[in-house]
Formats: C-alpha cells, sequence, structure tokens
C-alpha cells in the first residue's frame, strides 16, 4: 500500500493556502484501493526544521506531494536534502507552486526543484517566456501565465508521446486541467535526460504556449518526480469555487468546472494517475 504525504511549505494560517484546502484531492486520494494518505501543514515555522520534513528519507512515505505555497521562507537546506535522499532511496516527488516567487523555497531541492523557474532566481532559459501575460493583477510579475479564471478549466495540449500521467481509462489523452490567472514557469532542467515537458497550456491573454508539467522517469534507485506550474490544479477552489478562498484572491472566478463534470473527471483521473505512476505503477 502507498504511503502518500501531501504537504504544504507553511505552518497552519486560516487565511492562507494550508493544507485544508486541498481537501477534494486528500478525500479522492484516500478513495483509491491502494492509498494511505496523510495531510499535513509545518509544525514550525519556516527556517526551523520540520520533524516529518526532515526525516523523510528514513521515514515509510512513499510519495511526496509538495505544495509550495510560501513567500520564499518555506524550507530550509537540511529539508530540502532530506527530499532529495527521499528520492534517492525511491520515493516519488511531486513539487508545485505558483506565480512569480512563491513557493520559491523549492529551488534548492535537486531534480525536480530546479526544474521550477522564479521570478528573483533560476529563470527560463528562453527569454521569450519570462514575460507577465495576465494584466489585471499588475503587481504579479512574470512567470505568470493566465490560463483562464478560478473555477474554469484549460485545455492541455499533449508534448511528446503521450505520458502515463495524461492517458484516460480508454487509452485516448485527457486535454483538460483546472485554469488558474497566473500560473508559475517550469521546464526541463538541461543535462537531465530522464526530464521531460509532458503537457503545455496556452495564455488567454498572449496566446503564448507554457508548460504545465515536466516528468523525471527516476531509475537506478531514484524515484519518479513531477514538477507541476501551479498548486491551483490542486486547489479545492480550483475544483469547486465554491469552497471559497483566502481573502487576498482578488479575481472574480469562473464557473466552467461545475458547468462540465468531464473537467472534473479528467483532473481527478490525472490525480489517480499520478498516485500510480509515482508509486512505479
Amino acid at each position: 500500500m502507498p504511503r502518500i504525504l501531501l504537504q504544504t511549505t507553511i505552518p497552519f494560517v486560516e487565511d492562507d493556502w494550508h493544507i485544508g484546502r486541498f481537501s477534494r484531492l486528500t478525500a479522492h486520494l484516500a478513495s483509491l484501493p491502494d492509498a494511505e494518505v496523510t495531510a499535513r501543514d509545518r509544525a514550525v515555522p519556516g527556517g526551523q526544521t520540520d520533524p516529518v520534513l526532515g526525516g523523510l528519507a528514513a521515514s515509510d512515505f512513499d510519495q511526496l506531494w509538495l505544495f509550495a505555497v510560501d513567500v520564499g521562507d518555506g524550507l530550509n537546506a537540511e529539508e530540502c536534502a532530506a527530499i532529495g535522499a527521499f528520492r534517492a532511496r525511491g520515493g516519488g516527488v511531486m513539487i508545485t507552486r505558483d506565480h512569480m516567487d512563491l513557493g520559491s523555497s523549492v529551488c534548492s531541492v535537486g531534480g525536480v526543484g530546479e526544474a521550477h523557474y522564479f521570478h528573483s532566481s533560476s529563470l527560463d532559459p528562453d527569454p521569450d517566456r519570462n514575460c507577465r501575460d495576465d494584466v489585471e493583477t499588475g503587481y504579479i510579475d512574470f512567470p505568470n501565465y493566465h490560463s483562464g479564471s478560478n473555477g474554469d478549466w484549460q485545455p492541455v495540449q499533449v508534448v511528446g508521446e503521450v505520458h502515463p500521467l495524461l492517458r484516460d481509462e480508454d487509452g485516448r489523452a485527457l486535454d483538460r486541467l483546472p485554469a488558474h490567472p497566473h500560473e508559475g514557469g517550469v521546464g526541463a532542467p538541461a543535462g537531465v535526460g530522464e526530464a521531460r515537458v509532458i503537457a503545455t497550456g496556452a495564455s488567454t491573454v498572449t496566446g503564448r504556449p507554457f508548460n504545465l508539467a515536466v516528468a523525471f522517469e527516476g531509475g537506478a534507485g531514484q524515484g519518479r518526480g513531477l514538477a507541476q506550474s501551479t498548486f491551483h490544479h490542486f486547489a479545492d477552489y480550483n475544483w469547486d469555487p465554491r469552497d471559497g478562498c483566502p481573502s487576498f484572491v482578488s479575481e472574480a472566478p469562473g464557473d466552467g468546472m461545475l458547468r462540465d463534470p468531464e473537467a472534473l473527471r479528467q483532473t481527478q483521473r490525472y490525480m489517480t494517475n499520478l498516485a500510480r505512476w509515482l508509486s512505479g505503477g
């Protein structure tokens, strides 16, 4: 039975993206017949070592789903090293973040962390992609890709051969994920042959394509990994905007996910695929 840890990079704050705002994902994964799920926030502020994250390599978890919702002070060096050691001993790791520098503490996580581009460091090597697409929130600088309103869904384009994460039960490719007004930037790190971009979206403002997901195949004892452009693909508010959001979210939500049950079904299928794939299935 795979043991899955869903973990944020912040201590609990009611008016923030605490782990309770990912309850629909938690419930979906817990409903899988072969999964045991633990969902938690940090027990201590950033700068101090969280006992679970710091001891991850020696734990009996099989997967880490890390939601980097901090403003740069989430993970410390000891925790980043522990996550790297966890993957080195075969653990599966998914790391996701959001726009600009939100979640930039993951930069020091080798491999999957290096697939994330941030405004203040690790810029996308393609300068044409270091742009701000969403003009409604002018205080949010690049990377900032507008794939649609929270509560709506976005079309997904498969890159290359259809990856197992994007394959539906009938063999066809999944083509929908939740949208977000300002997604972050990800890409395959240079010289890492096991990593490739598997899906792209497109800005609804400029039409510019951007990467949604980078898969790391692992091997030689190392676990698989995934870098995802935004944690909003996983959040309750983006699956069903009636669940609410922190007060600092200023954009009006859409209702595309509510009007189109197929979008939610495909999103849940993606999550099922991810849980199985990270465990080597």
